[in-house]
């Protein structure tokens, strides 16, 4: 450490820091892993790492490259900096990835047959030539959406694998088409001189991998290299650090900050083995541990640890702090989701009359769909609430989109519903078309849907628009057929689902978001089917198209405005990382839900576990963990479901639980016990509601329902007759329907079929 470095000033630098966050600040020369618990000071490590390596001299700003996942967490660590130095920080590189590399490839990028005015394609503009390309490739763009294409391909570029790589890893039509298409896509973006999101990433490693001399030139350049968020890395950034940092024959000044237990976004490409490897491909790495929490109290934190040392694949870590002990964790089963949400809304409604700010309150949950129960409870209590990372549920996109098929069914003057639909999936019927039709029913003086029942007498419409338009109308005829003669709003929406191809559309896409969105349209059929629950009970009530949508945009229009005592926040918990709240709601603990049945299915059990080590380290003083006995699916029959096994795994001194004694316990989730459904799953075969696994468990409820066989005639209350062609393990039976001759897969015992 340089003499010239005054000591008064270096031991302000250091004051305040603990033990390991000051070894962490002072490291010398060589990999550095600062492995930083939830809630730990990482930022402050970080941004007094920096203003120390200046402040003795060791470094100039501009040889610094501190790299972040957003550009406010760039901004505020540049901010920070620039307090302890007490000057600019405008020579650093402190920035994004993204940012980065691009400021790389203005000065680099001919190198790869680029020009230095290169342009940059976000989602948007990569879709739009994706569906080129596959236009241009005679592919049908519902099978091989634009959507799931350009998911596949960013994946295989986070791995750094070009289109010929790709094409000798993967096998299968689907796949190799895809191939095919990443080929097109990368010679047209080259050839226009543009890059996507992931070249700019993967261009960089390119010319650091191509030619030595900027690699020198690079490394020289940037002297440290310092990494926020390390476990969000996909293999592509992993490699790019790796060159940046220096060769192993010289000082390798990589000092990456993570946490291997918040390591939840597998989803997006991030690999976890980059921080549980980092030893092997550093023998020379120190480790730092943080693991003084400043955030939350003992009993949130050795929950925490409880659960997360059921992981194998960990590097082991025990959060403490002296905040003391705390309350216990709360952990509460209920009847169902509308119990659940009760409950925690009255608790809520208890804290803001003993003086706390709902701004203090935070509810989390694993899926977007489970905050629909949630807000109607809140709206009709008249608690503010903020919806963080996502959309309120009634103004998402999709249920607008559904909404909007229901409006135009029972108002067919409806203009505005009706241009949301009539492409919505895409089904060839353009812009233009779309105002040739509602020009046309403005100058005759009908409605728009009078016009576009009879699209050849509109002027101007080309042979495709009346064919397209003709057979658009064909399917809302016979769904508003169905409406008139009085089928339950349920059905009727399932059926418009169905019919108007747009879940067809978002099982095609094959993404996570897709997936999300049909949970959503899930969840709307379930208050649809409430609606019909309660207006079979109520009199007063009509079970009608027009007065369900009366009903969903009162909710939906509820007025929200921020007030004195702020709003209590709702948010998955995706969203939750880096945040933290004095009382946390963890809603929706059982099997299928939290852990989500696609991890089940798919193995990836650990990370859902590192999502509960997320959401549990989000609360500082009060954790409330909720399940409910029975969670509602397709056709408004309970799914009875078991409390999810994270719940098992704490101990039980640490706990005020109150529930059902015998369904407690890892016995719960055995490999011999009947695994729950998921409430927010369709099946594979691309028919109803319903997914996987027995369709009872947990406390024995469920009926066993009809037994079918195959060659039974059956009717379905929205898809009309049709014949058993198939019966599946887990109540599943395959019907092949005559109205359209698809076949479906449905829960015997919860789609509305009945034998002949």
């Amino acid at each position: 450490m340089p003499d010239a470095a005054p000591a008064a000033n270096l031991e302000n630098l250091l004051e305040g820091l603990n033990e390991p966050q000051r070894a962490a600040v002072v490291h010398g020369e060589g990999p550095l892993l600062v492995l930083a618990g939830a809630g730990s000071g990482k930022t402050r490590v970080l941004t007094h790492r920096i203003a120390f390596l200046i402040r003795t001299g060791q470094v100039r700003p501009g040889e610094i490259l501190a790299i972040t996942f957003t550009n406010k967490a760039a901004q505020e660590m540049r901010e920070r900096v620039g307090l302890l130095l007490g000057h600019s920080t405008k020579a650093m590189w402190v920035m994004t990835f993204h940012s980065a590399c691009v400021r790389i490839l203005r000065g680099e990028a001919p190198r790869l047959g680029y020009t230095r005015q290169f342009t940059i394609y976000d989602t948007a503009d990569s879709k739009r030539l994706v569906k080129r390309c596959l236009d241009e490739l005679g592919l049908d763009a519902k099978r091989f959406t634009p959507a799931a294409v350009l998911h596949q391909i960013s994946d295989a570029k986070n791995k750094l694998r070009d289109p010929d790589a790709y094409r000798q890893l993967v096998g299968g039509y689907y796949e190799q088409t895809i191939a095919e298409v990443y080929a097109l896509y990368q010679s047209q973006l080259h050839s226009m001189n543009a890059m996507d999101f992931d070249d700019l990433l993967n261009n960089v490693v390119s010319v650091l991998e191509l030619f030595p001399e900027v690699r020198a030139r690079y490394q020289a350049s940037f002297r440290h290299v310092l990494v926020d968020e390390y476990q969000d890395t996909n293999h592509a950034q992993y490699r790019l650090l790796q060159l940046l940092a220096g060769d192993a024959d010289g000082p390798q000044n990589l000092m990456v900050v993570g946490d291997d237990g918040q390591a939840i976004f597998g989803f997006r490409g991030a690999d976890i083995t980059n921080i549980l490897n980092l030893q092997d491909d550093y023998p020379e790495l120190e480790t730092v541990k943080l693991e003084q929490n400043y955030r939350s109290t003992q009993t949130i934190l050795s929950a925490a640890n409880a659960i997360i040392a059921h992981n194998r694949g960990q590097i082991p870590k025990t959060l403490w702090t002296d905040q003391g002990d705390g309350d216990p964790v709360v952990v509460r089963e209920l009847e169902d989701e509308h119990a659940e949400a009760r409950y925690v809304v009255g608790e809520i409604e208890r804290l803001v009359e003993e003086g706390v700010s709902r701004a203090e309150i935070a509810i989390f949950y694993r899926t977007n769909a489970q905050s629909r129960v949630l807000e109607d409870t809140l709206v009709r209590r008249e608690i503010a609430y903020q919806v963080i990372g996502g959309t309120k549920f009634y103004e998402r996109a999709e249920v607008k989109d559904a909404v909007a098929y229901l409006t135009i069914l029972g108002n067919g003057q409806d203009v505005v519903s009706f241009t949301r639909v009539a492409n919505s999936p895409r089904r060839g019927i353009g812009q233009t078309s779309l105002s040739r039709v509602i020009n046309h029913a403005q100058t005759m003086g009908i409605s728009v849907w009078e016009a576009a029942e009879d699209p050849a007498g509109i002027p101007g419409l080309g042979t495709a628009a009346i064919k397209a338009i003709g057979r658009f109308m064909d399917t809302m005829n016979g769904l508003k057929a169905r409406m008139d003669d009085g089928i339950p709003v349920g059905d009727l929406l399932e059926a418009v689902l169905h019919e108007s191809g747009y879940l067809e559309a978002l099982e095609a896409e094959r993404t996570i978001e897709a997936q999300g969105r049909m949970e959503n349209l899930q969840e709307l059929v379930e208050v649809a089917r409430e609606f019909d629950h309660a207006t079979a009970e109520d009199p007063d009530l009509e079970d009608t198209v027009d007065v369900f949508l009366q009903q969903i945009s009162l909710v939906a229009d509820a007025d929200t405005r921020q007030d004195h005592s702020g709003m209590v926040t709702l948010m998955t918990l995706h969203n939750a990382k880096g945040l933290e709240y004095p009382i946390v709601y963890l809603i929706g603990c059982e099997e299928g839900v939290f852990p989500h049945s696609r991890s089940i299915d798919e193995g990836s059990l650990e990370e859902e576990r590192r999502l509960m080590y997320v959401g549990i380290t989000r609360a500082m003083r009060s954790l409330t963990l909720t399940h409910a006995r029975r969670r509602a699916v397709f056709g408004g029959a309970p799914n009875y479901g078991l409390p999810s096994r994270f719940l098992a795994e704490l101990p039980t001194d640490l706990v005020d639980r109150q529930g059902t004694a015998s369904t407690w316990g890892a016995a719960s989730v055995s490999a011999g016990a009947p695994r729950p459904r998921a409430m927010s799953s369709w099946s594979s075969g691309g028919g109803s509601f319903g997914g996987s696994g027995s369709s009872a468990g947990g406390d024995g409820g469920g009926s066993a329902g009809p037994a079918f066989r195959m060659g039974d005639d059956v009717v379905h209350a929205a898809f009309g007759e049709g014949v058993v062609t198939g019966v599946e393990g887990g109540g599943v039976v395959v019907v092949r329907f005559a109205s359209d001759g698809s076949e479906r897969k449905l829960m015997a015992d919860y789609a509305p079929i009945t034998k002949k």
